[in-house]
């Protein structure tokens, strides 16, 4: 494809904004609160002494807060990062992580597919005592007809997102079971991403692996497969877009643990 055709082909492109927007009492898992704060600095007032005026604030947010994308030293598993990386003081600093920080994600884009669990079941969203099985996974990309590739980006719909302004009801919500998080694993995706804080449950226990958010530790630490959570999907579920081009730009902080970022899916139409 030429260069004229490349940008006329996006030109017609249409862009779906995967990011809750963000604000002071906006859903926040417990161990990350506040959450999000923004607080003006400087203000616009009389007596500058010029036409011009300015007005510029400061940020204060927790990394998870957010539409926001895990890095591999999130999660450990008896103090051991992803690819077997000892937790010390060398690698756990008080001003972050010397390897495996957010700032080593590259940019992802990649081939992203929407599995739509809430509207396979027939809810508004999934239930904390229902959380998202394999077999819903596997039954839905049947049903949707889309077949998962390594290196994918797959994103769940648990319906949560249109709950963003019901912080209560939000965190109440159900997640990606361990059965799923495995076989998505198994498939060799990228990432994962859902419409939900944690994408596991929050506050559920798994049988077999003992933990609370067992998807973390089989995603993050033992594959090394990034998470994303409290996307918003409810657009591209109602146009039934299953399938486009991924993009993310997780922020280069060097050490921390995750990053917040703004997400975008691509479609180009077909012809």
């Amino acid at each position: 494809m030429d260069k004229e055709h490349f940008f006329d082909f996006f030109s017609h492109a249409r862009v779906y904004d995967l990011e809750q927007p963000r604000y002071a009492g906006a859903p926040i898992h417990p161990a990350h609160a506040p959450g999000f704060v923004y607080a003006l600095h400087r203000r616009h007032e009389e007596g500058s002494g010029e036409a011009r005026t300015s007005a510029s604030g400061f940020i204060y947010a927790a990394e998870h807060s957010g539409t926001h994308i895990d890095a591999l030293c999130h999660q450990a598993e008896d103090l051991y990062l992803y690819g077997g990386k000892k937790v010390t003081s060398q690698l756990q600093t008080a001003t972050g992580f010397t390897e495996l920080g957010v700032e080593t994600i590259s940019p992802l884009l990649s081939r992203g597919v929407l599995l739509d669990v809430a509207r396979y079941r027939g809810v508004d969203w999934i239930e904390a005592d229902q959380p998202v099985t394999r077999q819903d996974l596997e039954a839905v990309c049947t049903h949707q007809k889309v077949t998962l590739h390594p290196g994918d980006v797959l994103l769940v719909r648990t319906g949560n997102g249109a709950r963003w302004n019901d912080p209560v009801g939000y965190l109440a919500s159900g997640g990606v079971r361990a059965d799923a998080s495995q076989w998505l694993a198994d498939q060799h995706v990228k990432a994962v991403g859902a419409d939900h804080m944690a994408w596991d449950t929050i506050g559920a226990v798994d049988p077999d692996l003992h933990v609370s958010l067992p998807g973390h530790l089989i995603l993050l630490v033992r594959h090394g497969i990034y998470i994303i959570e409290n996307l918003f999907l409810e657009d591209l579920a109602k146009d039934q877009i299953f399938e486009f081009l991924f993009v993310c730009l997780p922020l280069k902080m060097k050490g921390a643990t995750g990053s917040p970022i703004r997400p975008i899916a691509i479609v180009v139409p077909q012809g």
